[in-house]
């Protein structure tokens, strides 16, 4: 690792953020089209959505095999080879005429995107000085949202030249560009992957660690449902108070926007004042935004809502990695982060289906108000947790 006196973002910015910008461009244009491929492949919308979903499914079933696929081969390897497979998922999705082809397809997507981000994970936190390593993380979290941003804008014009196939192969095409820009970074781990760490199982270093995982583990769980909320609960709100589509898509694209700007204030502020400061406005600002939904309905309330809490997830970018790589052991790591991405995958997952079946038995407004309750007594659980982290690394700088 380079001393904190000798570093300097721009020696690493192209091993460090090339591959995650460029990926992430693929998966930010697939994303809004993926359930228009599968209509136009003869599904219906519930098919449809499932193979949305499909994504989701992927990355929760790849954390735990790809923390021991990294531990085995190291992160430059890792990158390569997801890259190529990704780039194999998206030239089938578009060459595929079976819904069924597309769903396996998307789901070998959702399966390599998380072994990308654990690769990441773990060569930024090798390649990073811990005074410097909240304000990476969450740039490398920036880069991502950059590349959602600018994918769904350039899929459009391929779409509006050509068809939606074209937006696969634009996919295809970044997978195998983000491949070969990750061998231009360093193998770091290679001397740890030589000694009997690399061979822990994945069973064992989370048995180990189990108390990190059910304690902080739960914050993380907490903070990734808190982020698919919005995906998941926004838009259904919209539709409810009767705004449009193309309404709904601006205001997103508004809250975008103000994400992004957050990113590099929210990495600074980790590294100065601690994990806490931007962990609880992450949950906070969704639990204020749920409460108030049912007060929201028209354009301008809507957006300031949306507003509200792209600021808060904004300003927490990279919360996730940087906890990660703050309570990942030394030995083992790798496996660790596995278990930790399961955690913020089961929180993105677990949220939706919790709003599905609240609105079952309940209107909107009221699963809105259960879903600020629940974020409420989120945030508390947070706090306490990301605080004590705090705490240890005072004590451990003294």
């Amino acid at each position: 690792m380079t001393g904190s006196g000798d570093f300097r973002f721009r020696d690493i910015a192209l091993a460090a953020y090339g591959p995650s910008v460029v990926n992430s461009i693929g998966h930010g244009a697939v994303m809004p089209i993926l359930a228009l491929r599968a209509r136009d492949l003869g599904a219906d919308v519930s098919t449809a959505a499932v193979v949305v979903a499909l994504m989701g499914v992927g990355s929760l079933v790849a954390s735990l095999p790809s923390g021991a696929l990294v531990a085995r081969i190291g992160e430059r390897r890792t990158l390569a080879i997801v890259g190529c497979l990704d780039a194999v998922a998206m030239a089938a999705a578009a060459l595929t005429e079976s819904v069924l082809a597309l769903g396996i397809a998307v789901t070998l997507s959702g399966m390599t995107w998380t072994a990308f981000l654990m690769a990441r994970q773990g060569f930024m936190i090798d390649v990073v000085p811990y005074s410097y390593r909240a304000r990476a993380m969450s740039m490398l979290g920036g880069s991502m949202r950059v590349g959602v941003l600018v994918g769904p804008l350039l899929g459009a014009g391929l779409i509006r030249v050509g068809s939606i196939t074209w937006v696969f192969w634009l996919a295809a095409f970044m997978s195998l560009v983000s491949a070969l820009l990750a061998l231009t970074m360093p193998d770091l781990g290679s001397e740890a992957r030589g000694r009997t760490a690399a061979h822990l199982s994945v069973l064992s270093v989370l048995r180990a660690h189990r108390r990190v995982l059910l304690t902080l583990g739960t914050a993380v769980v907490i903070i990734g449902a808190s982020r698919s909320l919005r995906v998941v609960l926004l838009p259904l709100w919209a539709d409810h108070v009767g705004l449009s589509a193309s309404t709904t898509s601006l205001i997103f694209a508004v809250a975008a926007a103000v994400d992004i700007a957050f990113f590099l204030p929210g990495g600074w502020l980790m590294d100065a004042r601690g994990r806490a400061v931007v962990a609880v406005p992450v949950v906070a600002s969704t639990a204020v935004a749920c409460l108030l939904l049912p007060l929201a309905t028209t354009v301008a309330t809507v957006t300031a809502v949306m507003v509200l809490v792209a600021a808060g997830n904004g300003l927490g970018s990279g919360i996730v990695m940087t906890l990660g790589a703050d309570a990942a052991p030394e030995e083992g790591r790798a496996q660790f982060l596995g278990g930790w991405r399961l955690c913020g995958d089961i929180g993105v997952s677990g949220a939706p289906v919790l709003v599905s079946a609240l609105a079952v038995v309940a209107p909107l407004a009221t699963v809105c108000v259960a879903m600020g309750g629940l974020a409420a007594a989120g945030t508390l659980w947070v706090g306490y947790w990301t605080r004590r982290v705090d705490r240890q690394a005072r004590l451990n700088r003294r």
